[in-house]
C-alpha cells in the first residue's frame, strides 16, 4: 500500500482509505463489517473514514469496536460533523455547541482520545464561518483533533475559510472530501485547482460510482441482490447513474481494464489516483474480498493513451458541472 501526504500537511495517509458509509451498522451485519476492517488492515490500509450521521451514529460505534486492539498510532481515523444526530435544534450544523458536543460523542463512539482528521460534512449557511473555524481550532489546541478538513464545500467556501484562518491565526483546513470518479468530475473545474494552490488534499469518495464502475449493473438488467441499488439506504444516491447508455459505456471499459491487467473496479480506483490532487480514494465494502480486490489499484500507473481511451469511451456522460445532470448522486 502506497501512502501520500494529505495535501501539504505532514500527515501521511494510505492512498486507498476504507470508508463505512451505508455498510457499517446498516447494510451488513457487524461480523461482516469487522471482517472487512480486518481485511483492510491486512492489506495495508491505515486510513479509516466515517461520520457521526452514518447509520444514525452506529457506524462510528462499529468502527470503534473494529479498531480495538490496533496500535492507535498506526491508523488515521477520520470522521465528520454537520448532519442531524438528534431531534433538537442544536443537534445539527456547524455551531460551536454542535461541533464540541459532536466531537466528544464521536470520540466516545470511536473509543479514542483524539481524531486524526475532523471534517465539516457540509457548509453551514446559518452559522458564522468564524465561529465554526474557532471551534475547530479549539479542538486542535485541546489535542482532541490533529487536522481539520471539509467535505463537499464549494471553491469559494474553501477560499473564505482559508482567508479567515490566516487572518485569525487558526489552523488551516488541510483537506476536502468530494465525490470524484471517471464520470463525476465536478471538482476539476474550480475546487481541485484552488486546493492544489493552497495545499489541500482531496480525499475522494465514490471512486467506483456507487459500484456502477465495477460493471455489476448491466444495461436493461435487474440490479443484483444486496447491492446499493436495492438497499433503501443507498438506492437514492445511485439512481442518477443507472441508465442504459451509461451502463453500456461502462461495459465498453472492460477491454481497457483487461489490457491493463485490472478489473473494472481496480481501473476505476487507479484512475482516481492518477490525479496528483488526490491524497486518498475511499473504498467501501460488504465483503473482505472486495477490499482485497480494490487495494490492487494502489501504486498502479495508467499510461496516457489508456486515459485518453477511457475519456473517449465515456464521452457525453462525463459530468463537469452539476447543472449538466438533473439528478446528481450525492450522499450525506
Amino acid at each position: 500500500m502506497d501512502h501520500r501526504h494529505l495535501g501539504r500537511s505532514g500527515l501521511k495517509v494510505s492512498e486507498i482509505a476504507y470508508g463505512n458509509w451505508i455498510t457499517h451498522g446498516s447494510q451488513v451485519e457487524e461480523d461482516a463489517a469487522l471482517a472487512c476492517v480486518r481485511a483492510a488492515l491486512d492489506e495495508g490500509i491505515t486510513s479509516f473514514d466515517t461520520a457521526d450521521v452514518y447509520a444514525g451514529t452506529r457506524a462510528e460505534e462499529v468502527l470503534g469496536r473494529a479498531l480495538q486492539g490496533v496500535r492507535r498510532e498506526s491508523v488515521e481515523i477520520f470522521t465528520k460533523v454537520y448532519w442531524p444526530t438528534g431531534p433538537g435544534p442544536n443537534d445539527r450544523g456547524l455551531s460551536r455547541k454542535h461541533i464540541m458536543e459532536s466531537a466528544h460523542a464521536s470520540l466516545r463512539r470511536l473509543r479514542t482520545d483524539y481524531l486524526d482528521l475532523y471534517q465539516a460534512h457540509r457548509y453551514d449557511h446559518e452559522t458564522p464561518l468564524e465561529e465554526t473555524l474557532r471551534a475547530f481550532d479549539d479542538l486542535v489546541r485541546q489535542g482532541k483533533v490533529l487536522y481539520v478538513g471539509v467535505s463537499e464545500w464549494r471553491a469559494e467556501e474553501i477560499a473564505s475559510a482559508l482567508r479567515i484562518a490566516d487572518q485569525m491565526g487558526f489552523d488551516r483546513i488541510v483537506s476536502n472530501q468530494p465525490q470524484y470518479n471517471m464520470i463525476w468530475r465536478v471538482i476539476e473545474t474550480e475546487v481541485a485547482p484552488l486546493c492544489e494552490r493552497e495545499g489541500l488534499g482531496q480525499i475522494v469518495w465514490s471512486p467506483v460510482a456507487q459500484g456502477v464502475l465495477t460493471g455489476k449493473y448491466s444495461p436493461g438488467g435487474t440490479p443484483p441482490e444486496r447491492s446499493r441499488a436495492t438497499d433503501p439506504s443507498g438506492s437514492g444516491f445511485i439512481s442518477g447513474y443507472l441508465n442504459d447508455d451509461l451502463l453500456s459505456r461502462v461495459q465498453n471499459l472492460r477491454p481497457l481494464a483487461e489490457q491493463a491487467g485490472l478489473t473494472l473496479a481496480q481501473l476505476a480506483v487507479a484512475w482516481v489516483l492518477q490525479n496528483r490532487a488526490v491524497s486518498a480514494a475511499i473504498i467501501g465494502a460488504t465483503r473482505p474480498e472486495q477490499v482485497r480486490e480494490n487495494v490492487r489499484a494502489s501504486g498502479v500507473k495508467l499510461e496516457t493513451p489508456l486515459l485518453r481511451k477511457i475519456d473517449e469511451t465515456l464521452e457525453g456522460r462525463i459530468v463537469r458541472d452539476p447543472a449538466e445532470t438533473a439528478s446528481p448522486p450525492h450522499r450525506p
